[in-house]
């Protein structure tokens, strides 16, 4: 074998090392920036009550939800916020992993808002960037219309 040939096979050999080790980290880019299209799973139902109102929301499948989930129940506090939503202050923030950009944003979804750590409750038009869709209220979202601030409770059903 040649010196060449005993370069060239080296390079080879070198070359798909480097390129077998770079298309696990390549295809998780494209997985972060890919719009999640999350399933919503009847197995996270959570119930928010707040000023004798209640509202119900089933919940994606996805490391988010299953990480406030463990923090559940909650006693917080709910405030408007601009006027397409209202927030709650979480004690902590959330786990990120997993989380890409989504379409279809809609009042009536329930998302967590990462740069703050708050959940988000819409009720009207919206587009953040920052944000990961934890689930959709069941039957609607008329207790979000009701202005103030007031305790609330948030818990697995």
């Amino acid at each position: 074998m040649s010196m060449t040939s005993k370069f060239m096979s080296r390079r080879a050999v070198l070359g798909g090392t480097l390129a077998a080790a770079a298309l696990p980290l390549v295809a998780q880019g494209q997985d972060e920036r890919r719009p999640a299209d999350p399933e919503a799973t009847d197995d996270v139902r959570i119930r928010i009550g707040f000023n004798n109102l209640t509202l119900t929301a089933t919940l994606f499948d996805n490391p988010t939800v299953r990480d406030l989930a463990s923090m559940l129940p909650l006693n917080l506090k709910i405030e408007d916020y601009g006027r397409n939503e209202k927030i709650v202050h979480l004690p902590r923030k959330l786990t990120e992993e997993g989380s890409g950009a989504f379409g279809n944003e809609q009042p009536g979804d329930l998302c967590y808002f990462k740069p703050w750590g708050n959940l988000a409750l819409f009720y009207a038009d919206y587009r953040w960037d920052g944000l990961i869709r934890l689930g959709r209220f069941d039957n609607g979202f008329e207790p979000l219309l009701v202005r103030g601030e007031y305790p609330v409770r948030i818990e697995r059903i």
